[in-house]
C-alpha cells in the first residue's frame, strides 16, 4: 500500500533524564474524528532501529487513513538523547514508550483518550505491556512482534551455531559485569553480531536509516532473557492485531500466537520471515492493508 508522500513535524519530549526526538504525522480527513480529535498512533521500532529506518512507510498509510502518528526514537539511539548510546534497557524503552504516549496525548487536534499503540519486533511486545490495565488506549498493533526472551533464546539455538551464541553470551556477560562491549546488530553467519542469521544483514541495511548505527551494546542478550511481555496480553482491554510472519527465525512465532491467544486478538498470518513485512518486501502492502482495515473497523465513530 503506497500512501502519498506528507509533510512531517519534528519535536521533542523528556522521558527520564534523556530528551526523545520524535516524527509528528498529521491524519488527513475527517472519516475518524470525533469532536474530541482525531486518534494518535504511538509507534517505535525494534532492537536497535531507529525511527528512520523503515518506519515512515507504516506512518504514512496509517496519516493517510486518518490517524496521526507520533514515531520516535529511543533514548540513546537515533536522534534522541541519552546515555549510554547504542545500549538497549528494557525498563528504559518501556518508560521512554509510556512518555511518548503522554507526548502524543498533548498534540493538537487528537483525541487523548484514544491512543493506538503500534510496535514491530521487540516494540510489538512493548506495546502489549503499555497497554494493559488502560482504558485511554483504543487499539494496538503488534507486527512480528517478540514477545517472550526465553522463547526467542530457545529459537535462536535452532538457528545459530551454539558457539556463535556462546561467543555474544560471554561478550555480554563482560559488557554487564565490566568494561562495556560492543557488537554489532547485524552481521554475516559465523560473524559475531546480535542478528547473524543469512539475509539479516541485508534485510537491516535496506531500511537503515542516516542516524542508525550497526552497533549495540552485548548486553542485549541478558536483557532479552527476562523479557516476557506476552504475559500482559490478558491485560490488554482494547481490540488488538497481532501479525505473525509464520517462517519468523528472530521472533518465535509460537510464542507470539500465545499472546495473541491470551489478549483475545485478531491475528494474521503471512507465510514469510521476520523482515519481509518491511518497505519494499512482498508482505509489506497486505500487512499495511491489514493494519488500516483493523483500525478503520474499530476506530470509526459510531
Amino acid at each position: 500500500m503506497k500512501a502519498p508522500s506528507m509533510k512531517r513535524g519534528e519535536l521533542t519530549f523528556p522521558s527520564g533524564a534523556a530528551e526523545c526526538h520524535a516524527w509528528h504525522f498529521t491524519g488527513e480527513g475527517d472519516d475518524l474524528a470525533t469532536d474530541a480529535g482525531r486518534p494518535v498512533v504511538v509507534m517505535a521500532h525494534g532492537l536497535a532501529g531507529t525511527k528512520d529506518s523503515g518506519l515512515q512507510p507504516f506512518a504514512e498509510a496509517l496519516a493517510g487513513a486518518g490517524l496521526d502518528v507520533l514515531a520516535f526514537d529511543y533514548r540513546g539511539f537515533g536522534a534522541s538523547g541519552g546515555e549510554p548510546r547504542q545500549t538497549v534497557s528494557m525498563s528504559g524503552q518501556f518508560d521512554d514508550y509510556r512518555a511518548a504516549m503522554a507526548a502524543a496525548a498533548r498534540l493538537p487536534g487528537v483525541d487523548p483518550a484514544r491512543l493506538v499503540l503500534w510496535g514491530v519486533s521487540l516494540a510489538g511486545g512493548h506495546v502489549l505491556a503499555a497497554a494493559a490495565h488502560r482504558d485511554d488506549v483504543a487499539a494496538v498493533v503488534a507486527l512480528t512482534p517478540l514477545v517472550d526472551g526465553l522463547a526467542a533464546g530457545r529459537h535462536a539455538l535452532a538457528h545459530h551455531q551454539p558457539t556463535a551464541m556462546l561467543r555474544s553470551t560471554v561478550l555480554g556477560l563482560g559488557s554487564r559485569l565490566g568494561s562495556r562491549r560492543m557488537m554489532p546488530v547485524v552481521a554475516r553467519p559465523g560473524e559475531l553480531g546480535a542478528l547473524t542469521l543469512d539475509g539479516c544483514l541485508e534485510d537491516y541495511l535496506a531500511i537503515a536509516g542516516p542516524t542508525w548505527r550497526n552497533e549495540v551494546d552485548a548486553a542485549v542478550g541478558l536483557e532479552l532473557g527476562n523479557h516476557r511481555p506476552g504475559k500482559q496480553a490478558k491485560h490488554v482491554r482494547a481490540p488488538l492485531l497481532v501479525q505473525i510472519a509464520d517462517l519468523d527465525r528472530s521472533a518465535p512465532p509460537q510464542a507470539a500466537a500465545k499472546a495473541a491467544f491470551a489478549g483475545r486478538a485478531e491475528v494474521r498470518h503471512y507465510p514469510c520471515d521476520h523482515f519481509d513485512v518491511w518497505p519494499g518486501k512482498a508482505w509489506h502492502d497486505p500487512a499495511v492493508r491489514h493494519q488500516v482495515a483493523f483500525l478503520r473497523r474499530h476506530l470509526a465513530p459510531r
